[in-house]
């Protein structure tokens, strides 16, 4: 860490020291592009995770991304009022927890606010997605493996 960030800290009070160590650590991380670091003293224990710059999905797979697909056997009528559910997150859509499962839902499959719809995986971590509302799914707006991003619409939903 650099003499100036070491003076400043040594110059705050004992309550600003932990930040000032904090901001230090910060700044290491950003130097050394390192985007979580976790440190273990004793019981004690911080976490510390970088925000990143989000790339867009044709960025971080190096090709475009096909428009979504609908499958339904018949599409709904514009005025009915569907749910969208969208994706929180840039990643990567799975139907299914592994390849030689079950999807998780179909069309035609009711849902609660609790039901795990998918998985988004980001950044080497897979993220369940619940589906949020109560209903029966009439859409599937993208396919297995597709590249999706933040507010894309994944599938829609005929609320109960």
């Amino acid at each position: 860490m650099s003499q100036k960030k070491d003076k400043e800290c040594d110059k705050s009070q004992e309550n600003d020291r932990d930040i000032c160590k904090i901001n230090q650590i910060l700044e290491l991380m950003k130097d050394n592009d390192l985007v979580e670091v976790e440190i273990k003293h004793g019981e004690d224990k911080i976490l510390l995770k970088r925000a990143q710059p989000q790339l867009s999905a044709v960025q971080m797979v190096g090709h475009a991304v096909p428009a979504p697909v609908a499958h339904a056997e018949s599409k709904p009528k514009e005025s009915e009022n569907l749910v969208e559910i969208k994706s929180p997150i840039i990643g990567t859509f799975y139907s299914q927890p592994s390849p030689d499962s079950e999807p998780y839902v179909q069309i035609g499959s009711a849902v609660s606010p609790q039901t795990v719809i998918c998985i988004v995986e980001a950044m080497k971590v897979m993220n369940e997605i619940k589906a949020e509302t109560t209903g029966t799914i009439v859409q599937v707006m993208v396919e297995n493996g597709q590249a999706v991003e933040y507010g894309q619409v994944l599938f829609k939903v005929r609320p109960n």
